[in-house]
């Protein structure tokens, strides 16, 4: 079991957990060596299970797949954009919980229901409120102010919060 100073400090490194905004992401297309660089720099250290540390965790083949399996566009002259990015961005949060046919689902939900910057941006903002509601214990504003669509963000964004939690604190090697 932890003691109280190692809960703390997960609080703390915690409380900078950042999924990057529309507007911080590359205003210019990467190749899939910069998205795989990118998406591991703000990622790895959040969902890399403790025995993986010397392997990889996002993957060019990883990304090839979810292309071929129509989750992400394919790049423009092997050269992924901005919405690549996002989209890239979500899947890796979520396939934590979630398969890749509900991840697309799922996008293809938000996507329906907001522009695209829009529902990245709003995704961003619900996983941080869920990742500091779960371990620091911020609350949330009045759930029945949401619409039906934000209500399951929310839930999909807890599930991954929740499950992080739990690897971090409790499932550690």
């Amino acid at each position: 079991m932890e003691t109280l100073e190692t809960l703390i400090n997960y609080n703390e490194e915690i409380k900078n957990f950042h999924l990057p905004r529309w507007r911080e992401l590359p205003n210019i297309d990467l190749y899939l060596d910069q998205v795989v660089s990118l998406l591991d720099n703000y990622l790895s250290s959040y969902l890399k299970e403790n025995d993986e540390k010397d392997s990889k965790f996002i993957t060019k083949t990883m990304i090839n797949n979810y292309v071929k399996h129509g989750v992400v566009k394919p790049p423009i002259n092997k050269k992924y954009s901005k919405e690549h990015i996002a989209y890239l961005f979500v899947v890796f949060t979520l396939k934590q919980v979630y398969s890749i046919e509900d991840i697309k689902k799922l996008i293809e939900l938000a996507i329906k229901t907001s522009p695209t910057k829009q529902a990245y941006n709003l995704f961003c903002n619900e996983v941080e409120k869920a990742i500091r509601l779960t371990f620091i214990g911020e609350n949330y504003i009045d759930h029945n102010k949401l619409t039906q669509e934000q209500y399951l963000l929310r839930n999909v964004v807890q599930s991954f919060a929740n499950r992080l939690y739990v690897k971090k604190v409790f499932l550690k090697s």
